[in-house]
């Protein structure tokens, strides 16, 4: 239990600061479970359209130092290849 004035405020701002942090996880994570399930249904304008709004949504996120900018780009360039290879497996089958 914080004794002092300053230590108060600062689990205050700790918590808030957790919950916001917490919040922009989430939205990196939902937009992820989507993109993924839309590639797997085969949706491939879709999957692309939802692609560049994740792109958007991790570059802000990376902005506030929530998650590291390369950590970003790692994420951003593994979604990339899964929606290619998609792709590329539904061309060559048909």
């Amino acid at each position: 239990m914080p004794n002092s004035r300053s230590a108060r405020k600062n689990v205050r701002q700790n918590t808030s600061r957790r919950a916001r942090n917490r919040w922009r996880f989430d939205r990196i994570r939902e937009g992820v479970a989507e993109f993924r399930a839309t590639v797997q249904g085969g949706d491939f304008d879709k999957a692309a359209t939802q692609l560049r709004g994740l792109f958007k949504v991790m570059d802000q996120i990376a902005s506030t130092n929530t998650i590291h900018k390369n950590t970003a780009s790692r994420y951003k360039s593994r979604l990339s290849i899964v929606l290619n290879k998609a792709k590329a497996a539904k061309t060559k089958a048909a």
